[in-house]
């Protein structure tokens, strides 16, 4: 018997964000409208916005949510459903909505929140984020071993690692990265997320969510912490905040679970690269604008 087909849509996180995002999506489909419409003010910064203003977490977070959420949305309008869904970072809360986890307007007020909390820290202690390329994730994090105020928090894909930091050190942490024979590249975000910068954010949204009401998923979410199916929610969502994001690790769960059609949703196409790295062999395909929506739908019926 021929194994089932299993499609995943996998959330894009901040860093992603651009000027315009969404707004052909918002001018032709009902179901992306209803979802920018959740804020006005958010959905004409999305389509309005400056790169400056779009940058700023309690800007950038809400923003890619509903532009996240809105893609996914439109594929349900076109009939093309997922049976099991994962968000880097802040798009593990768009994933956990489209899961049924929690409603749409309830998690983007969740997201706010988030947003607000993490940059709350980002004000505290300045920090930044850098992708180190052409190095293994043992030889990054044997690098931030050797600095102060520096850790390994994305591990990506097996030719990138993600490296949190404070803006002290991000000129030791680039120096060294070249001398092993690596790349830095830094990242379009504003603070040093998904570290221990991050605990005082990590406690405030684990307080907050202590008094929503969260729904079991409908469908699997894997989650960033473990890399595995999600089990307490409130726990996760809390724990990703400064805990590692696990996304390797999290692509080969899937696969070895049956997925192996993965379509991101979401500005960009940075999760479609670092799937393909992981496992070129799977179909993956991104949904940013109608034209990439267009080029999913062929792409789905090419491979039916």
């Amino acid at each position: 018997m021929k194994n089932m087909s299993k499609t995943a849509f996998v959330f894009a996180g901040q860093g992603t964000q651009t000027t315009g995002m969404g707004q052909d999506l918002y001018q032709q489909f009902k179901s992306a409208k209803d979802i920018f419409d959740i804020s006005i003010e958010m959905r004409d910064l999305c389509f309005n916005g400056t790169k400056e203003q779009l940058d700023i977490t309690i800007n950038t977070q809400p923003a890619v949510f509903l532009v996240d959420l809105a893609c996914a949305a439109v594929l349900t309008e076109k009939g093309i459903k997922a049976d099991g869904v994962a968000g880097f970072s802040l798009g593990e809360i768009p994933a956990a909505c489209y899961a049924g986890i929690l409603d749409p307007t309830q998690a983007f007020t969740f997201v706010q929140y988030r947003a607000k909390a993490m940059h709350e820290c980002t004000l505290k202690e300045a920090g930044c984020m850098f992708a180190v390329l052409k190095l293994s994730a043992k030889q990054t994090e044997e690098i931030c071993n050797t600095i102060e105020g520096a850790y390994p928090v994305n591990y990506n894909s097996p030719e990138q690692t993600v490296v949190a930091c404070a803006e002290s050190t991000a000129e030791e942490l680039q120096k060294k990265v070249t001398e092993h024979g690596g790349k830095s590249i830094k990242l379009a975000t504003s603070g040093a997320f998904h570290s221990v910068f991050m605990d005082t954010a990590s406690m405030n949204v684990s307080a907050y969510l202590s008094g929503v009401k969260l729904n079991d998923s409908l469908i699997p979410l894997y989650s960033n912490v473990t890399a595995k199916v999600y089990g307490d929610s409130e726990e996760l969502l809390s724990k990703q905040v400064n805990h590692p994001v696990l996304w390797q690790k999290t692509i080969e769960n899937m696969i070895c679970d049956g997925f192996d059609k993965f379509i991101e949703v979401g500005p960009g196409k940075t999760l479609s690269g670092l799937i393909r790295k992981t496992n070129p062999d799977v179909f993956i395909s991104n949904v940013s604008d109608i034209p990439s929506l267009e080029k999913t739908v062929e792409g789905l019926r090419n491979n039916a």
